[in-house]
């Protein structure tokens, strides 16, 4: 009873992942299985993911897993437990008394209402249990260029992790490795094997409904209690939350309340008060928490601030230094003067260092290998929204952004991120649109999904999406080719 025949997805106390890497070239694996690609189309429209009439608008397919070395492998393995002991360190550093600094960074732009619901002692150990970082794979390194805990992209990797899976392919995380890690957090989140988990997707989130609604019915087949609703269906009484199942009369009281929204959206979201209530009564858990300090881009540059790393090095061990090492340096665009004795940390200009960030407008095209990002609260913050590669806009637009990025701190803070470009690589694939099958050049980002269960992160799947070589940033664009890793 509640159990996946597969049980491929683990960890080791080493952080090690333990995955059988296959023997394979660099670059992912070329068109090499026939119609297998668009047998995995058929399948993502039956199973309701794919729409017929928004095909135009879909990703390319892979004949193929991505195949990753036995380094980048062990690699990864070993990020999830870096990633994790950094939102605990993070966590602490806000929740602490002292660096008001750091706080007043990770505060800005955000209601009073929620940073004090997110220093409540309810939720003062509640941490993210879905980590998805994301990585660029460069010539010699991967690079982490943001850190996500309401990722997307789940279900998607679930359904493609099965299907190669049942066709005899090994993936990472095995074929039903997300499913599986998914239902153990939840058991460990609300202490219990015997569960009512309500997946909560807003409105804003509406594109990802289909693959989360996926995910839900997996975890039916395998004999939970798993539901993806709207938030208007969740109902509210003194004795906390639950929602409707099976018919009209099959209530449930909602056990973990899985927050598939972003916390910026809040004010749009039917009943938000009402769950927040519920999870400060203790009556529902809500996962991940109400903790926008923990979402925020901005909290990358505190990783490389001087002034931190002691801290860091206390909190991390050794996982800060491969952290700090894969993490592109990354400032806060704060408008506030520096002192005339001081200098942005870090920043320097045709060898000089930096006391104002529109120094920068002044940049070459080479100069300005570059990216501004809004770092989070915002909904332009997540889907390469309002992202500016300097390097591939004019002068101009550069020097606006830089602009923009500071008029709009007391709102939305931006950061600036050193870029670092991927390794171009082969990819077959299999165009939905069209019918037609090929070839690309691109470049890959990889996108691995740790379920942290008993304080260990479970390598559970990893996307990898390849975008064509011209394009600068790499997101789920029609063009892109998107898969799961072996």
């Amino acid at each position: 009873m509640n159990q996946f025949e597969s049980k491929e997805a683990c960890s080791t106390s080493s952080g090690s992942a333990c995955i059988v890497p296959v023997e394979a070239p660099e670059s992912a694996v070329e068109a090499s299985h026939g119609n297998l690609a668009q047998t995995l189309a058929q399948t993502l429209r039956e199973r309701g993911v794919w729409k017929a009439e928004a095909e135009a608008e879909l990703h390319r397919l892979s004949p193929a897993p991505f195949a990753l070395s036995a380094e980048e492998t062990a690699f990864i393995g070993e990020l999830g437990w870096a990633v994790w002991s950094f939102y605990k360190a993070l966590n602490a550093l806000y929740l602490r008394k002292g660096n008001d600094w750091v706080k007043d960074w990770l505060d800005q732009g955000k209601p009073s209402w929620l940073t004090d619901l997110s220093r409540m002692h309810f939720s003062k150990h509640h941490l993210p249990r879905l980590l998805r970082p994301d990585l660029i794979l460069g010539e010699d390194q991967m690079w982490v260029t943001e850190l996500d805990s309401v990722p997307g992209g789940a279900g998607d990797t679930a359904i493609m992790s099965a299907f190669y899976a049942d066709h005899g392919l090994d993936v990472i995380g095995g074929g039903s490795g997300i499913p599986e890690a998914f239902a153990r957090v939840i058991s460990d989140v609300a202490e219990k094997d015997d569960w009512t988990l309500a997946i909560v997707v807003s409105d804003e989130s509406e594109s990802y409904r289909q693959e989360m609604g996926s995910l839900a019915e997996a975890l039916r087949r395998a004999g939970y209690s798993a539901w993806c609703v709207h938030p208007r269906d969740v109902r509210f009484d003194e004795e906390g939350l639950s929602i409707q199942a099976e018919d009209e009369n099959d209530w449930r009281r909602i056990e973990v309340l899985w927050r598939f929204y972003e916390l910026f959206d809040l004010r749009n979201i039917p009943k938000s008060e009402l769950i927040a209530y519920a999870a400060k009564k203790r009556k529902t858990l809500i996962s991940p928490p109400y903790k926008p300090f923990l979402e925020e881009k901005l909290a990358l540059a505190l990783l490389h601030h001087a002034g931190l790393a002691e801290f860091w090095q206390q909190e991390m061990g050794e996982h800060f230094h491969l952290l700090r090492r894969v993490v592109p340096r990354t400032w806060v665009m704060d408008p506030a003067p520096v002192p005339r004795h001081a200098s942005i940390e870090g920043l320097t200009f045709r060898g000089k260092p930096v006391r104002d960030f529109l120094t920068l407008s002044d940049a070459s095209q080479k100069e300005r290998r570059l990216v501004v990002k809004p770092s989070g609260f915002s909904p332009r913050a997540w889907g390469s929204r309002g992202v500016v590669v300097g390097h591939d806009v004019s002068q101009e637009e550069w020097a606006q952004a830089l602009r923009s990025a500071l008029e709009e701190y007391p709102q939305t803070p931006h950061i600036l991120q050193e870029f670092h470009e991927g390794r171009r690589l082969k990819v077959g694939y299999f165009d939905p649109a069209s019918g037609r099958e090929g070839n690309m050049h691109g470049r890959a980002r990889l996108s691995p999904y740790y379920y942290v269960v008993n304080d260990e992160p479970v390598l559970a799947g990893v996307l990898a999406t390849v975008c064509p070589d011209n394009k600068k940033l790499i997101h789920g664009m029609s063009e892109a080719v998107m898969t799961v890793c072996a």
